[in-house]
């Protein structure tokens, strides 16, 4: 399983979300909406092997998460105006205790709690804090196979349930510097001295994973 974890630090966690102002009024929704879409959405479908939880920090109120399944969402399309308005929907409801996934829609989970709490789930994934300052993600003598070798997918075993080869998952920030206290369980890796957008850097993820590109974890 791939997974990201993104921190919208003024990205609004309740309320009735200004559609119209996401940039701005929202706290910067707009880069959890362009997250959200690069890590779930291909030219045609959504990614099966895929989840993505959205760190709604902004208030009013406690903060919250929202979990989107790639393998189960619904309802969601290819546009910007429209990943937001199922965001907005949830952050109508009330919200749940710390820890109770609550699903809103098909796909779509509600909860409390903050980044800490996410980490403290992915309890047996290879967690990854991006940060252009550290070292790379990739292996020295890494090279781009010619033909496509996926070292995360999302085929089914003779029992039905999806087998994935690789489960990681990835930390990012939104337009404010990531400030995460870091364990041994968290590796710091860049994607290269630029400091890229989110959603960019979703990507980029994707296409090292895509190819099988030896990483460095």
């Amino acid at each position: 399983m791939r997974r990201f974890a993104i921190i919208g630090h003024r990205a609004m966690s309740s309320g009735k979300l200004p559609l119209n102002d996401l940039a701005s009024g929202a706290g910067r929704m707009d880069v959890m909406v362009r997250a959200l879409m690069a890590a779930l959405m291909t030219s045609h479908g959504f990614r099966k092997d895929t989840e993505i939880i959205l760190h709604l920090c902004g208030g009013p109120g406690p903060k919250r998460r929202l979990k989107i399944v790639g393998a189960e969402v619904q309802g969601i399309h290819a546009e910007e105006r429209s990943v937001a308005g199922q965001i907005a929907k949830v952050i109508r409801e009330p919200l749940p205790p710390i820890g109770i996934w609550v699903e809103r829609s098909p796909g779509i989970y509600d909860s409390g709690g903050d980044i800490d709490n996410t980490i403290l789930e992915w309890n047996d994934v290879n967690i990854i804090a991006l940060d252009a300052d550290a070292q790379r993600l990739w292996q020295s003598d890494s090279i781009i196979p010619i033909n496509s070798q996926p070292s995360s997918n999302s085929s089914k075993t003779e029992d039905g349930t999806l087998s994935n080869e690789l489960d990681i998952g990835f930390i990012l920030s939104d337009d404010q510097k990531l400030d995460i206290p870091l364990d041994k369980r968290i590796s710091q890796r860049s994607l290269g001295n630029q400091w890229l957008q989110g959603h960019m850097a979703i990507g980029i993820c994707h296409f090292l994973i895509d190819e099988g590109v030896s990483l460095n974890i």
